[in-house]
């Protein structure tokens, strides 16, 4: 039986071939724009440089926001969530569940935690030996605990979260934005290759091939963008829309809502002149540089009987706390 160290390398490999497949077809996309269509194809000079502009912009910025989608380590907590020595011990050393929750609500006592697991408890995972923060999740293709966790993406071999999500985002725009520049710009010639007129050419083949792929990415990223575009307007990730997070006084799927315009500062960030760039803006949900106290549903659940504007002193903990554990743990 092979030791699990190779077993293990064997599935990081395998799990690159996804983005493999990805990186070949845009190779070949761009060798069948340029070179097929663009140099050998379209007889205007003025058709050429016009296409190849566009095209090039759209696939910088593809090829940009991928990367950075791909090669970004997602946020794990900081180590103000992990247990202190003394508590650690006493609960590994426990075997009664109700003793190690009293455990874990000592610790979270100096944290800003608000949400629970289904039964009520502190969210802990055994496996990191941390305290969840709010919407944190383990994902175990990455064996971590991840901030803000969506998913975990095969097709760019990384978690989406905290510190990727709006580069996803950004890659799913610039995708379906290249996937139609494509199949609208190739689609005359791909009609006049159908009918075969002109004739028969080398350049056939690729022209034909380029709009077909790009029409079926283009209706299958379509959906994806379209319901993450959503996501980010109710401020939820793809597993709150699932199963509704819980808190205090019970689950509420719209518990982190800020409003629409707020919601898109999550993850855009307020600069809108950076909205477009795969450069980190993401705003921390309930920072200090932030102004926007707590929603009414999110007071409501947390427990708080008080108006939003009765009290600023929580709120202000809460902000500072968020603040400081998410600066940290992008920096990680």
């Amino acid at each position: 039986m092979a030791p699990t160290h190779v077993l293990r390398c064997c599935q990081r490999g395998l799990a690159w071939i996804p983005v493999i497949f990805i990186a070949l077809v845009v190779c070949w996309s761009y060798y069948a724009y340029v070179v097929e269509l663009c140099l050998f194809t379209i007889p205007s000079i003025l058709e050429k440089v016009v296409y190849l502009a566009v095209f090039h912009v759209s696939f910088i910025m593809f090829v940009w926001s991928y990367w950075k989608t791909i090669f970004t380590r997602p946020s794990t907590p900081s180590k103000e969530f992990c247990l202190p020595k003394s508590e650690k011990e006493q609960y590994e050393k426990e075997q009664r569940p109700e003793t190690q929750q009293e455990i874990l609500k000592r610790v979270a006592t100096s944290l800003p935690l608000y949400t629970r697991t289904g039964a009520g408890a502190i969210r802990y995972c055994d496996r990191c030996q941390v305290i969840k923060p709010d919407r944190c999740h383990h994902c175990s293709a990455c064996d971590m605990c991840v901030l803000k966790m969506d998913h975990h993406c095969p097709w760019v071999n990384n978690c989406v979260g905290f510190s990727n999500y709006k580069f996803f985002i950004l890659f799913l725009t610039y995708s379906l934005v290249y996937c139609l520049f494509i199949a609208a710009s190739v689609l005359q010639y791909f009609i006049k290759f159908w009918t075969n007129d002109p004739p028969e050419s080398h350049a056939k083949f690729h022209v034909l091939f380029l709009f077909f792929v790009a029409a079926m990415f283009c209706i299958s990223i379509l959906s994806l963008f379209t319901y993450h575009l959503w996501l980010v307007g109710k401020n939820r990730s793809t597993i709150e829309a699932f199963r509704a997070p819980v808190f205090r006084n019970g689950p509420d799927k719209n518990g982190f809502s800020l409003g629409f315009s707020k919601n898109i500062a999550q993850v855009f960030g307020d600069q809108k002149l950076y909205w477009l760039l795969p450069v980190f803006t993401s705003a921390v949900e309930g920072s200090a540089e932030q102004t926007t106290p707590l929603s009414e549903s999110q007071n409501r659940l947390l427990g708080n009987d008080y108006h939003i504007e009765e009290d600023h002193k929580e709120t202000d903990i809460l902000k500072s706390g968020r603040l400081h554990i998410l600066h940290h743990s992008s920096k990680e």
